[in-house]
């Protein structure tokens, strides 16, 4: 799994980017918040950029993000049924991580449903869905989970990959993690396997 990447910007589109690193040029969907802060990298300049994989059985796609809490809300979006990979860049390309949260803390629709494509159902399951997740200023995956996030999370991402929901994953991990506090994240996937 690709944490993040850190190279230079060779292409540059409202949607996507390549980054040459090592030699290697990966194609990253990128939203369009994330691409207007890219303009303003020049041409030598090696940038870091942190990455989601997404492998299905058709595609395997890289979707890059400005720093870690754009991610987050990435991978919390898109544990909500209804909404995938597009979706949720999409959204993020209208919100910002704050305003996301900001939205769905205080059960505020109408931002979501400025976004293109998603409509006022669409809007609510995402609020339902996320809004015991987010604790204002903090992307919480962990549930209040004494552990810590960057574990919770490295599981999470993992149980995602081998084909299990964002929303299955975090809920079998949170048993895990309130039974032991203390597990790796290999432990924890494989107790999490157990109960998904």
């Amino acid at each position: 799994m690709i944490e993040y990447l850190i190279g230079k910007v060779t292409e540059l589109n409202p949607t996507y980017c390549v980054l040459e690193a090592s030699g290697v040029g990966y194609f990253l969907n990128i939203s369009l918040l994330f691409y207007e802060s890219l303009q303003n990298v020049s041409g030598e300049s090696l940038c870091k950029i942190y990455v989601q994989e997404i492998i299905r059985e058709d595609s395997h796609d890289l979707y890059g993000f400005k720093d870690k809490s754009e991610r987050e809300s990435f991978r919390m979006l898109i544990g909500v049924s209804g909404v995938g990979p597009n979706t949720a860049r999409l959204i993020l390309s209208s919100l910002s991580p704050d305003q996301l949260e900001s939205a769905i803390s205080s059960g505020n629709e109408i931002p979501l449903k400025s976004v293109k494509g998603i409509g006022g159902k669409t809007a609510q399951r995402i609020i339902v869905d996320l809004k015991d997740k987010i604790k204002r200023g903090v992307t919480s995956l962990n549930l209040s989970v004494p552990v810590s996030g960057a574990t919770f999370n490295d599981a999470a991402a993992a149980l995602v990959m081998l084909g299990f929901s964002m929303q299955q994953s975090q809920k079998a991990l949170t048993k895990v993690f309130a039974e032991d506090a203390s597990l790796t994240t290999e432990q924890a996937i494989k107790r999490a396997l157990k109960l998904l």
